[in-house]
């Protein structure tokens, strides 16, 4: 994996930080992108601010990455944010701003960078969706709804871009981040949840552990949960 270049949006923060982390440790070239950086970037990590919800600036990260670094070997897409509302109660513009983050964005990052990757000849892509993708619970339909529709966007692209081309996708259950501090209307934690978490690391040792694997070789969805977790 040395000497291989990278692309991580949401790699400012959670997953797609120690996402970041793991590749930059593996000598490889790592552009992140966030809308903020709370903390000092990955080592040798490349930061760069970009909302995903937003064309123009997905555009111009790719403009700027391909100027610094050339067409990434890597795509990894974690950029997202969680939504607890009721269906008939919740507000209809943070289901929209949820469902442009993590279906949208993701969208037009795999627009932006796969084609260059298919031209190129080889490269992976790793969509980070949830255990909530397929799964039903109160409060949750519009984010499982997003990764549900993820689920199908990674492997319409395994189909659409092999064998060039390998997709992964990384379900991951409960986390310890920060991403129910974000959730929007949020009423939850990991202590309220009660099944225990994941480390973020965690995650990201299923990411590398699909990366790894020889190039003939790959692994299309990974589901990893804290062993008590129901669901």
């Amino acid at each position: 994996m040395r000497g291989k270049k990278a692309v991580v949006s949401g790699g400012g923060a959670g997953i797609g930080r120690a996402i970041a982390e793991q590749l930059t440790q593996n000598q490889i070239t790592t552009a992140i992108a966030d809308l903020h950086f709370p903390e000092q970037a990955p080592h040798n990590a490349l930061p760069y601010t970009c909302d995903v919800t937003d064309a123009t600036a997905i555009d111009n990260l790719f403009s700027q990455v391909q100027q610094q670094l050339g067409t990434p070997d890597i795509l990894v897409c974690s950029a997202g944010q969680g939504i607890h509302e009721k269906l008939t109660e919740g507000d209809p513009a943070k289901w929209q701003h949820v469902i442009n983050t993590n279906l949208m964005g993701t969208l037009r990052m795999i627009r932006a960078f796969v084609p260059g990757m298919v031209e190129a000849g080889h490269g992976d892509v790793v969509l980070v969706t949830s255990v909530a993708a397929g799964q039903a619970y109160p409060y949750g339909g519009v984010y499982a709804a997003t990764k549900s529709a993820l689920q199908t966007i990674a492997e319409t692209l395994r189909q659409e871009v092999l064998p060039t081309i390998r997709v992964t996708a990384i379900a991951p259950g409960v986390t310890d981040t920060s991403f129910f501090e974000n959730t929007l209307s949020a009423y939850q934690s990991v202590e309220s949840i009660g099944y225990g978490a994941l480390s973020a690391s965690q995650v990201a040792d299923a990411v590398l552990y699909a990366l790894r694997q020889p190039p003939g070789v790959s692994i299309n969805h990974i589901t990893l949960r804290p062993t008590a977790q129901v669901f």
